[in-house]
């Protein structure tokens, strides 16, 4: 989905409720602060988007992939260079994989 701009710090972004996630720029500990923090970046190209399924109690990563979907929908996506999604919860992964290559967007399972 596009490419960076070149001479710049990379975009790193993370939504998981407890790894430290050494290589983000900005993390979100709940699936809201993940929503506001894409909401944040909008405008401008993220180079990585790191998601964890499970973030805690009953909370998950399905808002935020829900806001990545609507945007894709309306004509309008994110600008991101790939999506790592990484999760215990297999099934849950494999549905946030599924749904984002759906709308286009570069997602693999990865170790975080």
């Amino acid at each position: 989905m596009n490419e960076a701009p070149t001479g710049r710090t990379p975009v790193v972004l993370g939504v998981d409720d407890l790894r430290p996630l050494p290589r983000a720029t900005r993390v979100a500990r709940t699936s809201g602060e993940g929503v506001r923090l894409l909401e944040e970046h909008r405008g401008s190209f993220i180079d990585e988007l790191w998601l964890d399924h499970d973030l805690g109690g009953d909370d998950t990563i399905m808002p935020v992939v829900t806001l990545l979907e609507e945007a894709a929908f309306h004509g309008r996506p994110f600008r991101i260079g790939a999506v790592y999604v990484h999760s215990a919860n297999p099934i849950g992964a494999e549905t946030v994989v599924r749904s984002l290559t759906r709308w286009n967007y570069r997602v693999q399972r990865a170790t975080a």
